[in-house]
């Protein structure tokens, strides 16, 4: 793009280029808003904008978009935040809790239609959670958690599987907050085990990559070792048996979770997608073959009988 090809050549020009369109940002016409923004976010991709001294006044240039009135703007200016990542990682450390916050901020955003704005702050925050300090993403863990679980669901493929990679990634984070998070993760765990299941391949990758990082943290090595050694990107799945060994684990570890598994499996009976439709009251029988007599008496038969 001309963006690279000017980060690559045109070095030292830069600084007056960026003090030229800066007022430019602030113009009436979107056109001119949006041309700027993604030209700034492209050159926020290159270690070039560190080098000149010209990161904090772009960054800033950026954080100030967040408020504009056109939508493609506020999710440009999330790109060239998330682009940090790559341009100039040793400073997202710095800058950590500025960048987190804008990205919550875009999850947030009221005047988001298509979730397009939604979509960009997930994918950039899962690019900035490799290098932000511990500390800085605690305090937003659980909102993120909460916030996101509704896309993995959606309607759109894309924002399922962003969500879902970004729930995965978000569980590095959870040690500190490990009760708290273990809830956010039986919350998703159905969901997860289901859209193995989905229609689209890039959604059941991300399932598998977020399975595998809940693993370790749900207290049954049996589990995590299942998790770890089936859902590897490269194997094939053999759903069936493998519900049926993780319902096992399931039932060994947390009996008492029967009825709030089911009662989630039972949402699922109306899914638009065929699969995951067929897979849930299949969830649901392997726990209840699994699960032992004292605890039987969690099931709710009525429910399960009308749920059609």
């Amino acid at each position: 793009s001309v963006c690279s090809a000017m980060a690559r050549h045109a070095g030292p020009r830069l600084p007056l280029i960026v003090k030229n369109l800066v007022p430019t940002l602030s113009s009436v016409f979107d056109s001119q808003r949006i041309t700027t923004t993604a030209f700034f976010a492209e050159l926020l991709n290159s270690n070039v904008v560190n080098d000149l001294i010209l990161l904090e006044t772009m960054m800033d240039n950026m954080t100030g978009r967040q408020k504009d009135a056109c939508m493609l703007v506020r999710m440009l200016a999330l790109r060239g935040l998330g682009n940090i990542a790559s341009g100039s990682p040793e400073k997202v450390r710095k800058h950590g809790a500025k960048l987190l916050a804008s990205m919550v901020n875009g999850m947030d955003d009221k005047d988001d239609p298509h979730n397009l704005v939604a979509l960009e702050a997930m994918s950039s925050l899962s690019k900035l959670l490799d290098h932000v300090e511990e500390r800085d993403i605690q305090s937003m863990l659980l909102h993120i958690a909460i916030r996101i679980r509704p896309f993995f669901d959606s309607e759109q493929p894309d924002l399922r599987q962003s969500s879902i990679a970004l729930f995965g990634n978000l569980t590095k984070f959870s040690e500190c907050n490990c009760e708290v998070f273990f809830e956010q993760i039986l919350n998703g765990l159905v969901t997860l085990l289901l859209h193995l299941q989905d229609p689209k391949p890039e959604v059941v990758k991300a399932c598998k990559f977020a399975l595998r990082m809940c693993g370790p943290n749900m207290g049954c090595e049996g589990l995590c070792d299942m998790f770890l050694n089936h859902l590897r990107e490269d194997r094939s799945l053999h759903y069936g048996e493998f519900m049926n060994n993780v319902c096992k684990h399931l039932m060994q570890s947390y009996p008492e979770m029967l009825n709030r598994l089911i009662l989630t499996n039972l949402f699922y009976f109306k899914s638009n997608w065929v699969d995951i439709r067929a897979a849930a009251p299949m969830f649901i029988g392997f726990l209840v073959l699994h699960v032992d007599e004292d605890h039987c008496q969690q099931v709710d038969l009525d429910q399960l009988i009308s749920g059609e």
